[in-house]
């Protein structure tokens, strides 16, 4: 199978985002506006990007695997894990599910956070039409329970930085969540944020993963640097 071929200055920025690589998985920082898995758009996913990478880089003349075990929506930015392995793609897909991958995000607020520290609980209930989710008032008719622990951090002269650990998997979840709050996420137009970035993404990045190694059983932390639009954030 070929793939596309990689601009030198294309191949050195791919590169130059691996976070974390070995025989089972790779670990890579995504950008905002990137999809992590194909789409209706049509556009090439992070992990069609990777395959042609990964099949120049070590000369493979033959099929590239990359499966993707979760997903960062498209104007968020972060760590991104790949398996390199069918047996590594399904254990990573069971950690995600049991709860076992701790993830902490960083966002960027347009107020602060008050209290500064605290525990967020909420049913959230997805309306698929408008790929939006919104706070229900009550369980049922498909609303799930969210939960997420936040902490203020610090701010710029305009935005107020806040930690998330992602508790739970929901739509949107840490949006939302802030959103309902007051707390709407820099550049976040369809939850409050009073203007678009100029990227088009918004500023919430995925920080931090810490896992077992499906294979290796080992703990691994692996943090990826802030966008350079966050200025003034401390990467």
């Amino acid at each position: 199978m070929e793939y596309r071929t990689l601009s030198p200055g294309e191949f050195s920025d791919l590169a130059s985002r691996i976070l974390y690589e070995d025989n089972h998985l790779l670990v890579v920082n995504k950008r905002v506006g990137e999809i992590t898995q194909g789409d209706k758009t049509g556009d090439e996913c992070l992990a069609e990007t990777y395959k042609a990478f990964i099949a120049f880089r070590d000369h493979k003349p033959g099929k590239v695997f990359l499966g993707v075990p979760h997903r960062l929506d498209r104007p968020v930015s972060g760590v991104c894990v790949l398996a390199k392995t069918s047996k590594a793609l399904e254990r990573l897909a069971a950690m995600f599910r049991d709860g076992e991958m701790h993830k902490t995000y960083w966002a960027l607020c347009c107020a602060k956070p008050e209290p500064e520290t605290g525990l967020l609980e909420d049913y959230l209930v997805r309306n698929e039409q408008q790929n939006k989710s919104y706070v229900a008032r009550h369980a049922g008719n498909g609303a799930k329970l969210a939960r997420l622990r936040y902490r203020y951090m610090d701010a710029t002269d305009r935005y107020f930085r806040v930690e998330v650990e992602l508790l739970t998997g929901r739509h949107h979840q840490i949006r939302c969540q802030l959103s309902s709050r007051g707390w709407p996420i820099k550049g976040d137009l369809k939850y409050g944020a009073p203007r678009s970035n100029p990227d088009g993404g918004i500023c919430l990045h995925a920080h931090a993963i810490r896992f077992v190694h499906p294979v290796k059983k080992e703990e691994l932390c692996i943090e990826a640097p802030v966008p350079a639009s966050w200025k003034g954030i401390p990467t």
